[in-house]
């Protein structure tokens, strides 16, 4: 054995231990991601600048750090910009109040719509977003069929991970192996690759959920066994504008459909108020004075570019026009009335708040008693909350206003409604030139995030929050780590292993005992980085095996993407995991036996599916 033979082992072995170690620190999780993996690269780093000097097996820093410029990282990177533009125009938002309306007249066939509507949603689009936006639909839904959300809110992150095996852009585990697949092979993975048998497991894996969720999921609601709180109420104004979709509706049993969880305790019409029992229709021009919480406010602003401007013309606020230039972000807040404030026996609308402030107030609370007058002409009192809205950089400035206390915690950004149609488009349009033959995957999604920001769907700062630095630094190092262990002799080693140990058997035999290594080593570390591990390997078992090396890289798709056994083999496993309030030991009752079914159903298809050497 020759020097460079044997250099080329002891870097080997030395790179194993490596990957080893980085394995058990991401998954002890003893520092941070980003640290871990700002070590893992700093330490492959060092090694192979002071060790594989003269080798062929040497690593420079140009190949340690080229993950960061793997256009599957930056299509990643672009499709999360994307992701958030549509978050942040609550884009999704309408179709899916408008699919929970539905729950009162057929809440079995509505509750399937819903699923299947985030499944379709996420076979085109990173799933965590869509999990944030129907964790409160799937909230509402278990209310409304006085159900448990700890029977939903797992389903919901399971089927959005199935819907990623899909597409090639449905999960960013899809996107890396596929770069694997290209610098290593002539091959190419293509959109559309992953789908059938994609399509296969998730109805699979859908059927386990329907069937099995009401058996192996628990029924809890909060920490002492009742539903969360509604919240306070506001007093709040409601203008019918000339085009505002309630003009003409009628009372049913004295209250007026598609105001949902808000009560008319007032409506004034020209210069009568009518009290309640309502009997008559809202006509252009009814001020509505409601009770509400601030959910539900919310909830009315962000359904229909109607409502928000009845929110806002009234009174002083007449001149406002919703469709404004965008300033930035757009928030909703509170601030209480401070005791020797200027604004104490005066009414919003004499204190000319929107004009010193910037801010409008939607709604009014007073602890001590609910307010039936018109919220306008209400006189302030020291510890009175106001409901605000207004831009993110002119609530801030209230933190300096002497008059108010702003309660920073209570900030949150609204979705901008106005840029909601647009958002639709860029994303359908980035789904098309993606799918398109002959278009990069990664044109079309830097085209699409430059589009969001082009047209205002998000500004500078949106778009480089979305940019996550876990996922950014976990996929370069994990990156590193690949390209170390295929530089080293690394994966061919594993991939002769694998092959001498289970071909015998068959290729249906191997391709399964991939699977079930990755599924495993999936729910320990992470998809993204249990993928760009073994997509090397899988391409050298190919050249060993004399399979298809597309199949192959589909087999780590799918395996990687099996991560329901742990709450953190997935961040939107994390995400349910408060609302659901699951233990870690709910994944390991439910999620186990699926990654088990999938593999089964894996192994089972795969002669149907591949064409595999006899």
């Amino acid at each position: 054995m020759d020097d460079v033979t044997l250099t080329a082992s002891w870097q080997m072995w030395a790179t194993f231990a490596l990957v080893l170690i980085a394995v058990w620190l991401y998954f002890t999780e003893r520092f941070s991601i980003e640290a871990t993996s700002v070590l893992i690269l700093t330490s492959l780093l060092v090694f192979f600048g002071f060790f594989g000097t003269g080798s062929e097996a040497t690593l420079s820093a140009s190949d340690i750090f080229s993950g960061f410029s793997d256009p599957a990282l930056i299509t990643i990177m672009a499709l999360l910009v994307i992701g958030q533009g549509m978050f942040q125009t609550g884009a999704l938002e309408r179709p899916t109040k408008r699919i929970n309306s539905l729950l009162k007249t057929a809440p079995r066939r509505t509750f399937f719509f819903v699923f299947g509507f985030a499944f379709l949603v996420s076979m085109f689009m990173n799933n965590t977003p869509i999990v944030v936006m129907f964790i409160p639909v799937i909230s509402a839904m278990a209310l409304q069929l006085r159900g448990s959300a700890s029977r939903l809110m797992m389903p919901l992150s399971f089927i959005c991970i199935l819907a990623g095996m899909t597409t090639l852009i449905g999960s960013s585990t899809n996107l890396l192996v596929a770069s694997t697949l290209e610098r290593l092979t002539p091959q190419t993975v293509g959109f559309f690759d992953p789908t059938g048998p994609g399509l296969i497991l998730a109805a699979v894996g859908g059927i386990y959920i329907v069937i099995f969720a009401p058996i192996l999921l628990p029924k809890r609601t909060g920490e002492d066994g009742r539903p969360m709180s509604e919240g306070h109420q506001y007093i709040a104004q409601i203008k019918i504008s000339d085009d505002h979709p309630l003009i003409g509706v009628t009372p049913k049993a004295g209250l007026y459909p598609g105001l949902r969880n808000v009560i008319v305790r007032v409506i004034t019409r020209a210069e009568t108020k009518l009290l309640p029992p309502f009997e008559d229709a809202l006509t252009p021009g009814d001020v509505l004075t409601v009770a509400a919480t601030r959910q539900a406010l919310r909830d009315l602003m962000a359904s229909r570019p109607e409502y928000l401007r009845g929110m806002l013309n009234i009174g002083e606020f007449e001149n406002i026009d919703p469709d404004l230039p965008n300033r930035g972000s757009i928030v909703i807040s509170e601030a209480v009335v401070a005791p020797g404030s200027r604004l104490i026996d005066r009414s919003i609308k004499l204190a000319g708040f929107r004009q010193n402030t910037g801010c409008l107030v939607l709604g009014i609370r007073r602890r001590s008693r609910m307010l039936r007058e018109n919220m306008l002409d209400i006189r302030l009192e020291a510890g009175d909350t106001l409901l605000l809205f207004g831009y993110e950089s002119d609530t801030a400035n209230l933190r300096e206003n002497r008059d108010v206390l702003l309660l920073d915690w209570a900030t949150k950004e609204l979705p901008d409604i106005r840029k909601s149609r647009v958002a639709r488009v860029t994303f359908l349009g980035v789904i098309a030139l993606a799918a398109a033959p002959g278009v990069p995957i990664v044109m079309a999604a830097l085209g699409g995030a430059l589009a969001m920001m082009a047209t205002k769907c998000l500004n500078i700062r949106q778009a480089v929050r979305a940019l996550d630095m876990k996922i950014f630094l976990l996929i370069g190092a994990a990156f590193a780590m690949g390209i170390a262990l295929e530089r080293t002799g690394g994966a061919l080693f594993i991939a002769n292993y694998v092959v001498d140990i289970f071909m015998p058997f068959g290729p249906v035999a191997l391709l399964g005992a991939l699977f079930f290594i990755i599924a495993a080593t999936t729910n320990i570390l992470s998809n993204s980085a249990t993928a760009l591990l073994f997509a090397p390997i899988a391409v050298n078992i190919s050249a060993q095996s004399g399979i298809d090396p597309l199949t192959l890289v589909l087999t780590v798709i799918f395996a990687a993407n099996c991560c329901f056994a742990t709450p953190i083999a997935y961040q939107t496993n994390l995400l349910v995991m408060g609302p659901g309030h699951y233990r870690f030991s709910d994944f390991v009752k439910f999620g186990l036996p699926l990654v088990i079914l999938l593999w089964v159903s894996f192994m089972i298809m795969t002669p149907f599916v591949f064409d595999l050497p006899a």
